[in-house]
């Protein structure tokens, strides 16, 4: 599945080997790839992939027993959020977030770690485009197979211009990329402080760094730690929330449920060699401290919750079919 070239159509008629949501009669969304002769079962009857190929997006067909069905590709919204994982993803508000802080840019050289489930792989390679390259590391093998398989699923073939290295950040990435090469770093893990100054070390003078952080302990460690190096200017943080509302004629509410707190979101820009930061004037604040205080506000707050092994097969499996099948279905398509 390595090195293809990852062209998953977006917009025109549908085709053989696309990806289609169909919401039907109760707004319940199935995912499905098209294939000739191919059929989506349901308890109110049969929708038959061969008609829906060939139609526009955005097209409405009707099953066997007469139900319409809305048909429209996925969004990359859409497909984060029923991809197998393997980790928890980096839900769509805080990876939009990401590419807007971290300025993530066409042609870009990025480094992320760890891979999770490829959700945030699959944003980045899409906002550095062709001309770009994404270094992704991740620690475990059966993590590094889900992203794979969710990533290869929806482009269609796993990109040439990305690569993920299975190990420890800080062992691997200088074999990895060369010192001063790197635009942009994303840290999703559980101790990115013990791996800022082998980042810094990579960044090219001005580029950005960006923590994504579960907890407040974990937030003001790696606040610190970067303040520590005297490399980066000073971190900036910040988390987002998203309140839909419910519009009908003059029935205007906020929604009953929000998504709230997902994760913390930290940036801070590389300095050139050299630099010192000029210092600015705070007011006092309860800022000394030592690192046994900070040992001692710690404690208990990195417990990783991590997938079952049984857990890990099961979306590993999952993806890798996907992935097969969207191959196979893109193959058929160009012949």
């Amino acid at each position: 599945m390595s090195g293809g070239k990852a062209v998953r159509r977006q917009s025109g008629p549908f085709r053989v080997g696309d990806k289609v949501q169909l919401t039907g009669p109760k707004g319940r969304l199935n995912t499905v790839t098209l294939e000739p002769g191919g059929s989506f079962h349901t308890h109110r009857g049969v929708v038959e992939h061969d008609r829906i190929i060939g139609q526009p997006d955005g097209s409405v067909v009707a099953g066997t027993t007469g139900d319409d069905y809305l048909a429209l590709r996925p969004l990359l919204d859409d497909f984060v959020m029923s991809m197998p994982r393997g980790a928890a993803i980096i839900y769509p508000k805080d990876a939009a977030q990401i590419l807007s802080r971290g300025d993530i840019f066409p042609g870009a050289t990025v480094v992320e770690a760890g891979v999770g489930s490829g959700a945030l792989s699959l944003w980045l390679l899409r906002a550095i485009g062709p001309d770009g390259v994404l270094h992704s590391f991740e620690r475990r093998d059966e993590f590094a197979q889900v992203a794979r398989g969710n990533v290869t699923s929806f482009l269609g073939a796993e990109p040439e211009n990305w690569t993920v290295t299975v190990g420890d950040l800080v062992e691997q990435l200088a074999s990895v990329v060369e010192a001063g090469t790197v635009d942009r770093v994303v840290l999703d893990m559980l101790a990115p402080w013990e791996c800022i100054e082998d980042v810094a070390e990579a960044l090219t003078p001005g580029g950005v760094l960006i923590c994504y952080i579960a907890t407040v302990t974990q937030l003001s460690r790696v606040a610190e730690a970067i303040r520590r190096t005297g490399l980066f200017t000073d971190p900036d943080s910040s988390e987002t929330m998203v309140r839909g509302w419910h519009v009908e004629g003059l029935a205007v509410r906020p929604d009953h449920r929000m998504i709230g707190h997902t994760g913390f979101l930290l940036s801070a820009r590389r300095l050139a060699p050299g630099a010192v930061l000029p210092q600015l004037k705070r007011r006092a604040s309860k800022s000394d401290f030592s690192e046994a205080d900070v040992e001692a506000w710690t404690p208990g707050s990195l417990g990783e919750r991590t997938a079952t092994d049984k857990r890990l097969r099961k979306a590993a499996r999952a993806a890798q079919a996907a992935a097969e099948s969207s191959v196979a279905a893109e193959a058929t398509s160009a012949t």
